[in-house]
């Protein structure tokens, strides 16, 4: 029943992980970048809103935020330089998610830590 349980939860995550990129694609795709100062508030106010969080739920608002940071950076710098810059800001956007995907795999533990891990250096470029 345990290996059932484990399997369910890296099902869950692994389609979590993959929905969270298809989104990240089509939102980075369908709006222009932004200002450098736009994503810098943007930033701030994201990490203002983990003030009242306690625990890996801060951590993992904190890597989201930062993340979502880092992604509007490499966006902006792929949006000014085109393709050597779209190969970094797929790269950058990857760390990004792994970071948050890592965190998110801190809260979890035994063979769920490790199959999340698994699944987050699986979709890591």
């Amino acid at each position: 029943m345990r290996i059932v349980n484990t399997f369910y939860a890296a099902a869950i995550l692994c389609l979590s992980a993959v929905g969270f990129q298809a989104q990240a694609q089509t939102a980075t795709t369908s709006t222009p970048p932004m200002t450098e100062r736009q994503i810098d508030q943007r930033y701030d106010e994201q990490m203002k809103g983990c003030e009242g969080m306690k625990g890996n739920q801060k951590d993992i608002c904190h890597a989201t935020a930062k993340a979502d940071h880092d992604t509007a950076k490499a966006d902006l710098k792929a949006a000014e330089k085109n393709t050597d810059a779209d190969k970094k800001a797929a790269k950058e956007k990857s760390d990004a998610d792994y970071k948050v995907a890592k965190e998110k795999c801190n809260a979890m533990s035994g063979d769920m830590k490790d199959t999340c891990m698994a699944n987050a250096k699986a979709q890591h470029m």
